[in-house]
């Protein structure tokens, strides 16, 4: 409670503009997003970080099912019951050779595929349901409607949309609450007092769908799930019960009001409203057991302004209003979007998936490599309490599952998982297992957030944590006897992912950030005036080189055909060598000349047509510390690295939209442009640009 409170009042005062001559209300508000029909792949959404909804242009879930998603709505499908493998301990992963030694992987075995494959598909995140208007018939659709409007205010959370059936307007407020998993809804119109009008509930089922989008679940296996309702007055609560799983969504209207269902053969239940009603205000609440307080409509929509508003004037602001340039009003546009979505469907309890709370890719399961592109940002932006979320709660609670992973393959110290639940169990996968770059994430998070809070609070937070992650780095590093320096692999997948693993050795960025986290691992335990494990120092002194071929970096070392051949594909991590992570503070320095040119290459032969998300933000932040800004800005926007009207990251042939990796990193590469990087503060925007900044700190 002391750090909480400590750490806030710091926040808080970090937060103050440092001048008073940005109108952010007027800012955030000039790029409200503006509808005239439901998007296909993307709703607008209301949420708070643990709870969203996503509305179609009625404001609710009329005619395109999208999701109403939490951090806790998570479902198994039962366990396998033949073939043998009944139990997830049954599962026994697979042997690879590693440095003359037999390792376990937790990879899938093909003699144990039935117990292999729940466990890469369970648990899945779920839709907890939809909300949507009735007409009375099944052929209303969405182009019967005319006049539609819908517009989300940024500056209170509020979703307002509007359009004419049968000549008769229909008015829909969308709201949700800041602290609860609850959205509010206001609905007015003369429908109702002609019985042509209802709301409607309704209940998917969940898939073992690796991507489920744009919509998660089905609405026609009905036999395989069960709801069942309890009435009150003026409420109402739906048990949904799906295998072992069960939540209620608990209801609140204001007016004269019945509910009845399920309709037959579905799992739909339906709000009528009786006559002489011409609004009806309404609250559901999600949650896992039934809800003691429904908060009104009154307080739901006084929470949501309230929350958004100190957002808003929290924490760091950029304002390019004032730049005459159509790219300086696109930045702007996504920065303001990118800061809303991100809000939403990040800042929760767990680390978001790479869809949010949006739809479902790889199951609804969050990826810890990737947790530095989704969360890095709200501590560049100064928006600390929505990292505190997560971490460094989320390392504490799956260091003892780490740590086992560890010892059971023989090394010390945590191994962090990759493809993750919240239960900590990472998925099985040959990737899954064999990838690397996600260990030294904590190092970066912590060195951040000492950076804004340099106390012992924060040392005594991080400090187990930071052990543990170095004690496995320090062990992972094989001592080659032949070369007498110490090599990362094989077997092992680079940040590319697509490189024979038995052949990946001494990969260029991963050694860089091997170098980089153990470098900050000693720095803490100096700051704490205690000694460094000299395995540490050992092994970050004795690293092999960073891999060079034709002048530049290679992906890894022994590389064939670097920079003619199909290497040159997928995440240019050989970008953030420089330009996510500092110059090495031990060791030899950066080869500036093989810096740029590595940049030069990347820009001149890497496929970027094979590339997506945070790989353009990463290649911006490299251009910014080489000071080519008009590249970085380039980058950004380039055509490949698409955002839709709403804000949201598009994703591409093999990522579902949206993809919030590209939307953090984006905010990411846009603090580094505001507030510069140690030997280089302050702002770094294009020349003649009259840009205004406020709040940030100079990152690494």
């Amino acid at each position: 409670m002391l750090r909480q409170i400590f750490t806030l009042l710091l926040v808080a005062l970090q937060g103050l503009p440092a001048t008073c001559e940005i109108n952010r209300r007027k800012v955030v508000r000039s790029f409200n997003p503006h509808r005239n029909a439901s998007s296909k792949t993307t709703p607008l959404q209301v949420g708070n970080g643990n709870f969203a909804f996503g509305a179609d242009v009625t404001g609710l879930q009329t005619f395109s099912p999208f999701a109403t998603m939490s951090t806790w709505g998570w479902h198994n499908f039962s366990l396998p019951t033949t073939g043998g493998q009944t139990s997830i301990d049954d599962f026994t992963g697979v042997d690879w050779y590693t440095h003359g030694r037999l390792v376990n992987y937790n990879q899938p075995n093909p003699a144990q595929s039935e117990i292999s494959n729940w466990l890469i598909q369970n648990p899945q995140r779920i839709n907890l349901g939809t909300i949507g208007l009735w007409f009375g018939e099944d052929n209303v659709t969405e182009e019967l409607l005319e006049d539609k409007s819908q517009i989300l205010d940024l500056w209170t959370g509020k979703i307002s949309s509007s359009f004419t059936y049968n000549k008769a307007p229909v008015e829909v407020e969308t709201w949700a609450d800041a602290s609860s998993d609850t959205v509010s809804i206001s609905i007015e119109s003369k429908l109702f007092c002609t019985e042509s009008l209802d709301i409607f509930f309704d209940f998917p089922l969940p898939t073992r769908n690796k991507f489920d989008a744009p919509f998660v679940g089905v609405f026609n296996a009905t036999d395989k799930h069960t709801t069942t309702l309890q009435r009150g007055e003026n409420t109402a609560i739906i048990r949904h019960d799906i295998d072992d799983s069960s939540y209620y969504v608990s209801i609140a209207w204001d007016s004269p009001a019945k509910i009845s269902g399920p309709i037959e053969g579905t799992h739909r239940y339906i709000l009528h409203p009786l006559q002489e009603t011409k609004r009806v205000k309404l609250s559901v609440t999600f949650s896992l057991t039934p809800s003691t307080h429904i908060p009104s409509f009154g307080d739901v929509t006084s929470a949501s302004t309230s929350w958004w508003e100190s957002f808003w004037n929290s924490g760091a602001f950029i304002d390019l209003t004032g730049v005459e340039s159509p790219n300086a009003t696109e930045l702007q546009r996504r920065t303001i979007l990118s800061q809303y979505l991100t809000a939403v469907n990040s800042a929760s309890s767990y680390p978001p998936q790479e869809s949010g709370l949006v739809n479902n890719g790889w199951y609804g399961k969050f990826h810890l490599e990737m947790i530095l592109w989704h969360l890095l940002h709200f501590a560049r932006w100064n928006q600390f309490p929505l990292l505190w979320r997560s971490l460094p709660n989320m390392y504490s609670e799956y260091l003892d599952s780490s740590i086992e992973r560890a010892t059971l393959q023989h090394y010390q110290g945590a191994r962090w998982g990759k493809m993750t639940d919240p239960t900590g169990r990472s998925a099985p996968g040959e990737i899954n297992s064999l990838l690397i770059w996600q260990q030294p994430h904590p190092m970066y998070f912590a060195e951040i957030e000492y950076r804004s809070f340099p106390n012992e609070t924060t040392l005594k937070s991080w400090d187990k944590i930071l052990t543990s992650t170095a004690d496995f780095m320090a062990s992972y590093a094989f001592f080659n006897e032949s070369t007498t320096l110490c090599d990362l692999g094989p077997p092992m997948y680079p940040v590319s992912e697509n490189t024979n693993p038995n052949a990946t050795i001494n990969p260029a960025f991963e050694l860089a950030y091997w170098r980089f986290g153990l470098d900050i691992a000693i720095k803490w335990k100096q700051r704490q005036n205690q000694t460094a494990p000299r395995k540490w120092v050992d092994i970050r002194n004795n690293l092999a080189p960073l891999p060079i071929a034709d002048d530049a970096f290679a992906v890894y070392e022994g590389i064939p055909n670097m920079w003619n051949g199909t290497t040159v594909q997928d995440h240019p991590a050989l970008s953030a060598i420089f330009g996510l992570l500092p110059p090495p503070s031990s060791g030899p320095p950066l080869n500036m000349t093989i810096v740029k040119n590595t940049a030069d290459k990347i820009r001149d032969l890497w496929d970027l047509e094979d590339c997506w998300g945070w790989d353009f933000p990463m290649l911006a932040m490299n251009s910014l510390r080489l000071g080519d800004i008009d590249q970085a800005v380039a980058y950004l926007l380039h055509p490949l690295f698409e955002f839709d009207d709403a804000g949201y990251p598009v994703g591409g042939s093999r990522v579902p939209t949206p993809y919030f990796p590209g939307s953090s990193s984006f905010l990411l590469a846009m603090a580094m442009m505001a507030g510069g990087w140690d030997g280089e503060p302050g702002a770094h925007f294009p020349k003649g640009w009259d840009a205004q900044v406020e709040g940030f700190v100079p990152g690494l």
